[in-house]
């Protein structure tokens, strides 16, 4: 099988969350690092514009966004599952919540706190990639209220533990709780003075003790450009086709543009080869990596006719 290489930096808490999955799964993988702000000149290629971390290449299929990442790894490799109890709606409902309002109002404390240490050149990217300046007086201002709502949010999962389950859903291992902590994990790491807010909620704090210990599985450093000669030398896997219920009526070979719809915002423009309601893949072209297809999640994307 061709390797499963995943492009990330070891910082992102975003990529925490596979590198939990493949450690679940007891997968082995190529790791590429790539920069935390721009130029990505060895990753664009792959994704056509898409700048966001974590990303999946296996071959010259791409993978964008954690979300696609872990229900192509379920596709691939389903035992031990990611949805143990077989609740998917919960456990993806989970994430969405986790990724757009656990982790915003964990990012918001982090960073008000250390406003005035950030690099210029990061606060340049992130401002870049969310569309907004990234006032240091403001985002220190914020902090007292966005600790409420993180209070708020910790106390949810405390109560969801205070049964004594080793998960958040039971007694196993699952994606609420890799897309749930990955929060956890970045107050705890790269912030220690915000982790004293977590201190009140031993039950949360030992939930994410156990979910850390499952580990990263088999990971092995690769170059950037061997990975971009592997795209090159491959060719796309993905099989043409259009699930029934396409409700603007896509077809494969339809030119369009896909986008996150909440920041880095970067249309990514190709033509479509599969869709269905929970993803996106669309073939292009790259003058490094020849033709690749890259995939995209259907929930928190925007497909438009290019």
């Amino acid at each position: 099988m061709p390797d499963l290489i995943l492009h990330h930096y070891w910082t992102s808490p975003f990529t925490e969350k596979v590198r939990l999955a493949l450690g679940l799964k007891g997968l082995s993988w190529r790791s590429v690092e790539q920069p935390t702000i721009m130029p990505k000149p060895e990753l664009l290629p792959l994704t056509g514009g898409y700048r966001k971390i974590p990303v999946m290449q296996i071959g010259a299929d791409v993978y964008c966004d954690s979300q696609c990442i872990l229900r192509e790894l379920e596709r691939r490799h389903p035992s031990p599952s990611l949805i143990p109890d077989g609740a998917q709606a919960t456990h993806y409902g989970l994430s969405f919540w986790s990724d757009r309002v656990l982790f915003q109002a964990a990012v918001a404390v982090i960073f008000g706190q250390m406003a005035d240490s950030v690099p210029k050149e990061f606060i340049e990217d992130r401002s870049k990639l969310s569309g907004r300046a990234f006032d240091p007086e403001q985002m220190k201002a914020a902090v007292p209220l966005m600790k409420e709502q993180l209070r708020a949010q910790l106390d949810w999962l405390g109560a969801q533990l205070a049964d004594g389950r080793a998960y958040l859903l039971g007694s196993q291992p699952g994606l609420a709780d890799f897309t749930t902590h990955h929060s956890i994990w970045f107050l705890q790491t790269f912030h220690p003075p915000s982790a004293e807010l977590l201190q009140p909620h031993k039950g949360v704090l030992a939930w994410a003790e156990r979910v850390k210990a499952i580990g990263y599985g088999k990971h092995a450093p690769m170059e950037r450009s061997e990975a971009l000669a592997i795209a090159k030398a491959s060719e796309p896997a993905t099989a043409p086709g259009i699930e029934p219920g396409e409700p603007n009526g896509w077809r494969v070979g339809d030119r369009v543009a896909v986008m996150a719809d909440d920041y880095g915002r970067d249309p990514i423009a190709g033509e479509i080869v599969r869709a269905s309601a929970q993803e996106i893949a669309i073939r292009r072209r790259d003058p490094e990596v020849g033709d690749v297809v890259v995939h995209f999640p259907r929930a928190g994307f925007l497909v438009v006719r290019a």
